[in-house]
């Protein structure tokens, strides 16, 4: 039996860290079939995972995984950032979590905080611990305001599992779990790799809007609430709108008197090389949910909204009153995140980072024909495997072995699965990933996708 010490991960350990003996990895997946109930659609990962440190994890036999997926796309800063780290080590010890109604200095300066990096038309805040969450509550204080509750979304929007976050994503499939929340409706994606409009060669993104509103009209019943939007859908396949769309959709939605919600889960606080990824639109959201990357691998969320939606809210009475609203332990390490970020001039580094991770990609894509597109913006990049270049057909397959084989030579990636569409790799690594980091994991991939083509 071989397992390790969190400390060195080179040294065999006897016990785990209760001081019980160590299982052998046999007994250890024995237990988890027997115990762990069973969640996603791809299973587990068969890796135990000891360490991680950065953008690198260990598992039981010491051997080293670059993580491309940031943990589940939350690690921002890496694993086991020294700052925050530190945060939650001083306020565990003083300040952790208090009656809802109660205040804190965290969470009155992580309000702050997050509204210097911000447009000035945003600047009230409320903070909760997962995406989901804040996008029940974005969600529930647009149909407040608006005395709507019709909500639209994009056809593989990705907005958590909860009931009104549930009701509109359309990444994954709705089957067997019953209704949802009535009056959500949908739009065509902008996808101009696997747009339907086409004219004259080139996406027509105008025509689709067009298009898909005009079916929402057909639908509603004249509630129009919001519309909640990614910038770049992630889970969705890493597709970001054309320049000039969501310009186009916020006109879509004030002439509706409906307001627009950004989920900047995946994309804000400089993961694409700007602040927020919205800003490269030229839009200013009513209504923006963060978490993912506030929290650096911890449950942290934020709603950040205007003064002038908040007062018609708070006017109506708006009741979100979770159990970890504005704890300070969260507001902590939130405000930790942003105050890094800022020393660092972390959107320089993911704009600098980006750059090179894409050009890497971009040489992958002249050099393997099955890669059919690279797409995405700073450290979110998505590469889209086909059959062949030509009829773009999806390469399932071929995707789940190059993750396979990426993993076995040490680089975690994942895909991006949608319903017809399983075989986009998402890549994501932290922001402190090294250029030697970026460089080894682009030759794992090289040589995954080399032996892939050998195997298949």
């Amino acid at each position: 039996m071989t397992t390790i010490d969190a400390t060195n991960p080179t040294r065999p350990a006897a016990n785990d860290h209760a001081g019980h003996p160590r299982q052998t990895p046999a007994d250890f997946w024995a237990t988890a079939e027997r115990h762990l109930i069973r969640y996603g659609r791809g299973g587990f990962v068969p890796s135990i995972v000891e360490r991680a440190s950065g953008a690198t994890l260990w598992d039981e036999h010491g051997r080293a995984i670059i993580d491309f997926t940031s943990g589940q796309m939350s690690s921002l800063l890496g694993h086991s950032h020294p700052a925050v780290v530190e945060t939650v080590r001083a306020s565990i010890g003083t300040l952790d979590h208090l009656f809802s109604g109660m205040l804190s200095r965290p969470v009155v300066d992580l309000a702050a905080a997050l509204s210097r990096t911000l447009p000035d038309e945003l600047t009230k805040t409320m903070i909760l611990s997962t995406g989901g969450e804040s996008n029940e509550a974005a969600l529930k204080m647009a149909k407040l305001v608006t005395g709507g509750f019709e909500v639209v979304s994009f056809d593989q929007s990705y907005h958590g599992v909860t009931h009104a976050s549930g009701a509109a994503t359309f990444s994954i499939s709705r089957s067997g779990y019953g209704p949802v929340a009535p009056g959500n409706y949908v739009i065509p994606t902008p996808n101009a790799y696997r747009s339907a409009f086409v004219r004259d060669g080139v996406h027509d993104w105008q025509a689709e809007l067009d298009f898909g509103f005009a079916m929402v009209d057909r639908q509603s019943v004249g509630r129009l609430a919001a519309f909640i939007a990614e910038p770049i859908l992630s889970t969705g396949g890493v597709i970001e709108p054309p320049p000039g769309y969501f310009s186009a959709l916020r006109q879509k939605c004030d002439e509706r008197g409906m307001l627009l919600i950004v989920d900047e889960a995946q994309t804000g606080l400089c993961r694409t090389g700007d602040w927020y990824a919205f800003t490269r639109h030229g839009i200013v959201p009513d209504i923006l949910t963060l978490s993912k990357t506030l929290g650096a691998g911890l449950p942290v969320s934020a709603v950040v909204t205007t003064d002038a939606i908040e007062a018609v809210a708070a006017e109506r009475g708006f009741m979100f009153t979770t159990t970890h609203v504005s704890d300070p332990l969260a507001a902590a390490v939130g405000l930790t995140v942003v105050e890094t970020l800022e020393a660092g001039g972390f959107d320089a580094v993911a704009r600098r980072l980006g750059d090179r991770l894409r050009a890497g990609l971009l040489d992958l894509q002249s050099r393997h024909e099955r890669i059919g597109d690279v797409r995405g913006r700073g450290l979110l990049q998505g590469v889209e495997l086909v059959t062949d270049r030509v009829t773009k057909t999806p390469a399932d397959a071929y995707g789940t072995l190059v993750t396979s084989i990426c993993l076995e030579f040490g680089l975690h990636l994942n895909i991006a699965q949608l319903p017809g569409v399983n075989s986009i790799l998402r890549l994501a690594p932290p922001l402190t990933v090294t250029d030697d980091e970026l460089d080894t994991a682009l030759a794992i991939l090289d040589q995954a996708l080399t032996l892939a083509d050998e195997q298949s």
